[in-house]
């Protein structure tokens, strides 16, 4: 959807970028999961998109598997668009996205909060680690290959960072130009 393909991204955000990059892809599956709209004219009237942009998201969505389109009137034929498992799957991601968003880009405080209707409490997202917990400095996290990662890139990926580590240690090791308080040491002229 974004226009570009990424040949060069062995990366699953770039893919993910590729069917829900656009911004009215993400409000249409916002809307789908925590508003219960599933009809075209339900997504026009609440987000007020153009009806091509809008067909075209949607039409996308049921060629990528995230929603299924189920006929829901004979005369005049009408559809309802419904999120599979793989769409649903999208919720942990919107919600981290709103926590962002009221984070950074809500001066007046959160507009939506989600709870688990269950049990009415509060819902987050959090970045866990799977022996000690919650993590709460993204600075602890590393990204590594996994599995689907090629051979050829896991090799690049170990050169890259064997240069990062060379050259570190080289400037580790070079003397100091400052002084134990940190101010320029005095050169001398030789």
């Amino acid at each position: 959807m974004l226009g570009k393909a990424y040949e060069n991204e062995v990366c699953s955000i770039a893919r993910a970028l590729e069917v829900v990059g656009e911004r009215w892809s993400l409000l249409i599956i916002r809307n789908a999961l925590f508003a219960g709209s599933t009809r075209y004219s339900d997504f026009q009237r609440s987000l007020g998109i153009a009806s091509n942009i809008l067909t075209s998201r949607l039409d996308g969505f049921v060629d990528a598997g995230i929603m299924r389109r189920r006929r829901y009137s004979d005369e005049p034929e009408l559809y309802e668009y419904l999120l599979t498992p793989k769409g649903r799957d999208f919720a942990p991601a919107l919600i981290a996205l709103t926590e962002w968003g009221n984070r950074w880009a809500a001066p007046e405080g959160a507009p939506i909060l989600y709870s688990h209707t269950v049990c009415g409490s509060a819902v987050s997202h959090e970045v866990l680690c799977a022996r000690c917990g919650r993590v709460d400095d993204p600075a602890e996290v590393q990204a590594r290959p996994g599995p689907g990662m090629p051979a050829e890139r896991i090799e690049l990926m170990a050169k890259r960072r064997a240069g990062r580590s060379a050259s570190q240690h080289t400037a580790e090791s070079q003397p100091s130009l400052a002084d134990p308080g940190g101010r320029p040491a005095a050169r001398t002229q030789g």
